[in-house]
């Protein structure tokens, strides 16, 4: 059986004005409650975390030499413990890449890799290739040729003039070539361009085969 409850039970007098004051009190708790601090980072450290947070996206998309490149700009951030973490990511690029590097089996090969690299916009990456390229064959017009559209995407106008006339003496079909390509749009006003594909020579000539790219 239960028990009954009292009705003449009294209630206590402390524990009424105990109630009251909490019941009162219950809004302000609610405004009260601190916010967060709000953490304020340089323009540097979030460009950082920024490279850090793209860097782990290509490395998961396994776009390695982009991963590289951006995991090196958080080292050089100075940025210790991101730094720190940023070097890991950056071993495991260089690894992958190394396995990479060695199944190029011709320089043309090489160099169609250097291309997808401008065309993603890793002009950083794309450039060490071309370079690489260069070494190994000088006589290589299309690696002129890539490295002509790099300087010339990149702002370079002296050296890509240059490297683009390397191309055409080497193989005068790239001159063709470079008359129909966007890339070089940044030349397109320059009269120095103009001479060099346009020659008075070779006005009235017939257009060869395309050249590479």
């Amino acid at each position: 059986m239960k028990k009954k409850s009292s009705a003449g039970t009294r209630s206590n007098p402390a524990n009424t004005r105990k109630s009251q004051a909490v019941a009162k009190n219950a809004g302000r708790v609610t405004k009260m409650r601190a916010k967060l601090p709000t953490i304020r980072r340089s323009p540097e450290e979030t460009a950082a975390m920024q490279a850090y947070q793209d860097g782990l996206r290509a490395l998961q998309e396994r776009k390695f030499e982009r991963a590289r490149t951006l995991f090196q700009k958080v080292v050089s951030s100075g940025f210790r413990e991101m730094a720190d973490r940023a070097k890991v990511h950056l071993n495991a690029c260089s690894q992958h890449l190394e396995q990479v590097l060695t199944n190029f089996r011709t320089p043309e090969e090489h160099y169609d890799y250097a291309v997808s690299l401008i065309n993603v916009g890793d002009f950083v990456a794309a450039r060490e290739h071309l370079e690489k390229i260069l070494k190994q064959a000088a006589k290589a017009d299309y690696a002129w040729y890539g490295m002509a559209v790099l300087d010339c995407l990149t702002g370079h106008v002296n050296d890509a003039l240059r490297e683009l006339g390397e191309a055409i003496r080497l193989n005068p079909a790239n001159r063709y070539q470079a008359r129909n390509d966007s890339d070089f749009n940044n030349l397109a006003d320059d009269p120095r361009f103009t001479e060099l594909l346009y020659p008075e020579s070779d006005v009235l000539s017939p257009a060869p085969p395309e050249a590479r790219r």
